[in-house]
């Protein structure tokens, strides 16, 4: 029987986001409505105003950084446990307000598929973070959602 190479190829990985509509386009809308949110926050806004010098730079680097997550796009370089440990102390209420505002946006501007995308990766991102910060600040992690 003749070797097929057809077998060997492998078919391309998923890209939920893609197949659900998600583009650069959305992703850079989210992004942007999202953090105009954050900054009007009365408990995140004055963190953000604080921490960040240079807005349209930082909703660049967090546009590559939702891309990389949504779109598999491998834009997003760096390390977001190092820039939160500069910050106050986050608790477990910053990131449920961080959390609100993600799904409030998300809901206001997407498809329910998109929304969910979105959301899924928002909720790893907090769990993630919070967890991160808290071992690396020798304190105990905190309850997973």
């Amino acid at each position: 029987m003749p070797h097929s190479h057809a077998a060997e190829r492998r078919a391309p990985p998923r890209n939920p986001g893609a197949e659900a509509g998600i583009d650069e386009a959305l992703v850079r809308r989210v992004v942007t409505d999202f953090y105009a949110r954050v900054r009007r926050d009365p408990l995140l806004g004055p963190i953000f105003e604080q921490a960040v010098e240079d807005w349209p730079a930082h909703l660049d680097r967090l546009t590559d950084f939702w891309s990389s997550l949504t779109l598999m796009s491998g834009r997003y370089k760096g390390n977001p446990f190092e820039a939160h440990l500069e910050l106050p102390k986050l608790e477990p209420e910053h990131f449920r307000t961080w959390l609100g505002l993600f799904d409030s946006t998300v809901n206001d501007l997407c498809t329910k598929e998109q929304a969910e995308i979105f959301c899924t990766r928002a909720r790893r991102v907090a769990d993630s973070l919070s967890m991160g910060l808290a071992i690396r600040r020798g304190a105990p992690p905190p309850p997973r959602r």
